[in-house]
């Protein structure tokens, strides 16, 4: 189903209200009486014409544009001013765009022809440039500028929606990219806590076996609390697989030697990045951290790897420098690089989110961003000897799990600025344009006729009779019409002079 059929389906209750609004509209000639007059009957259809064409545009867009040219046949241009509205709502629904423009194109034309040959066939007190102006307005103001919003605004509903479900998706997939890194990286973190844990658990369990042999011969009322003890370390080594293996989610851990994060281990990975290319320099404040937790000490290594690594990805011309602080207990890691000329790629952050997630479960603080000075800086702030695993986890800043709420707003954009403005033009234009030329006309005479038709009127003729016809002329001292000349000499006027509503007395003056 298309965007414009979802339109028209729905119940807008502003329709009626605009179909209301272009009957009365259409229907002022019946109580304003204008210098161009229409005929009663003729205002009356094409009033009701110009309020059937409002839900008409809807549902037959591409027909209710091109029956607009119908009311350029009347001389009603207040039931024309309506069809603004008509225009803008089927430029909305007319699809494709090629569709659309041969419907203005088509529209256009009948616009120029119903014009034209109401100006021929129907006498009226307007003159040639008159009606060239007027359809030249009508083509502008009343054709193109509402069919240029109505397609704008048309073509922006659906763009929006797209833009919208792909920034849903994209904040959606990168919350989905973060909780796949914490899980990898938990993964990791049990896989290490296996191998030292196990480790421990297996020694304890073997010496625990040995003490137990040794207790049914030399102490047999210890041999009890040796065999609880064996059987206790080994129901503790199969808990701990158990509970480590979900949480691996079948990841092999890194393998990391016991020197991991101590200043011998840094300076390797210093000279093996200097080695690829890298301008990098240690600086190293403080004692060593080989009696610090193995934990604390697999995350100097991870920040300074994480750190270098990225380096090594997104600014290898630039100059790197690694600098670790320790003191008080705690160990200050700081990678940080140079600006660079080198084209920036777009990382998925899955390391730095990790090790957000490492210092985080060791009651660390973590943060990566660009450098104040330029460049890309990474700082972790570690404990040397961290408390216990489950309570680091509950106090550490580790990030929270919640997807990101997508970002729903409208952004300003150019076709948007555009068709607003196109649809200020549209609605503020057309009326001020018809109320200029309804001055316009008045303040020049409001009626014309040509030298045929002035000898043509015969005394006695209805005044109505002529003031429908030719407008009604400007009153003078006297109390007579006069009228201005469509040929011949513009320095003359035609003076018709009424008793009892019909012609007493026709005259040839000197224009005032």
């Amino acid at each position: 189903m298309t965007d414009g059929d979802l339109v028209r389906q729905k119940i807008r209750p502003g329709e009626l209200v605009l179909a209301v609004l272009a009957l009365l509209v259409g229907l002022l000639p019946l109580g304003v009486p204008l210098p161009i007059s229409t005929h009663p009957a003729m205002a009356v259809v094409t009033a009701i014409c110009a309020a059937a064409l409002v839900p008409l545009a809807r549902r037959k867009p591409v027909l209710a544009m091109l029956a607009t040219t119908l009311l350029y046949a009347s001389t009603n241009f207040w039931a024309i001013t309506t069809t603004t509205f008509v225009i803008f709502t089927a430029a909305r629904l007319i699809t494709p765009r090629g569709r659309l423009w041969l419907t203005v194109l088509g529209t256009g034309v009948g616009q120029v022809v119903f014009s034209s040959v109401n100006y021929l066939i129907v006498p009226t007190p307007l003159t040639r440039a008159d009606v060239v102006g007027g359809t030249v307005f009508g083509l502008i103001f009343l054709l193109l500028l509402p069919a240029l919003a109505g397609m704008l605004l048309g073509q922006r509903k659906p763009l929006t929606r797209l833009l919208q479900e792909r920034n849903e998706y994209l904040e959606r997939a990168q919350a989905l990219t973060a909780s796949k890194a914490r899980t990898e990286e938990r993964s990791h973190i049990a896989g290490e806590m296996h191998d030292m844990l196990g480790h421990r658990l297996s020694l304890i369990s073997i010496h625990a076996g040995a003490l137990e042999l040794m207790t049914s011969k030399q102490a047999p009322e210890l041999h009890e609390q040796a065999e609880l003890v064996r059987t206790t370390s080994s129901v503790a080594m199969a808990e701990l697989r158990e509970i480590l293996g979900v949480l691996r989610a079948n990841t092999e851990p890194e393998t990391l030697d016991e020197n991991a994060g101590t200043r011998e281990d840094v300076l390797r990975l210093v000279e093996s990045s200097c080695a690829a290319g890298i301008s990098v320099r240690l600086e190293w404040h403080g004692d060593d951290v080989a009696d610090a937790d193995p934990r604390s000490r697999r995350a100097i290594h991870r920040v300074v790897r994480e750190g270098l690594t990225n380096v090594h990805k997104h600014a290898p011309d630039a100059r790197a420098r690694v600098s670790v602080t320790v003191s008080d207990g705690r160990a200050e890691v700081l990678v940080v690089n140079s600006t660079t000329d080198a084209p920036k790629g777009k990382g998925t952050r899955r390391g730095l989110i990790g090790l957000e997630e490492r210092v985080g479960l060791i009651g660390g603080r973590f943060v990566a961003g660009p450098a104040p000075e330029g460049g890309f800086r990474i700082a972790a702030d570690l404990p040397l000897h961290p408390a216990a695993l489950a309570d680091a986890a509950v106090t550490g800043d580790a990030v929270p799990e919640v997807p990101p709420v997508p970002i729903v707003a409208e952004s300003l954009t150019l076709p948007r600025v555009v068709a607003s403005g196109c649809l200020g033009a549209m609605v503020g234009v057309p009326v001020l344009g018809s109320l200029v030329v309804i001055l316009v006309v008045s303040a020049v005479g409001g009626g014309a006729m040509d030298a045929g038709t002035f000898v043509q009127l015969q005394l006695g003729t209805e005044e109505t009779t002529i003031t429908e016809q030719y407008g009604i002329g400007t009153a003078d001292a006297e109390g007579c019409l006069r009228y201005r000349q469509n040929d011949g000499d513009q320095g003359q006027e035609y003076k018709l002079c009424f008793q009892d509503g019909k012609l007493a007395r026709k005259d040839v003056v000197a224009a005032p």
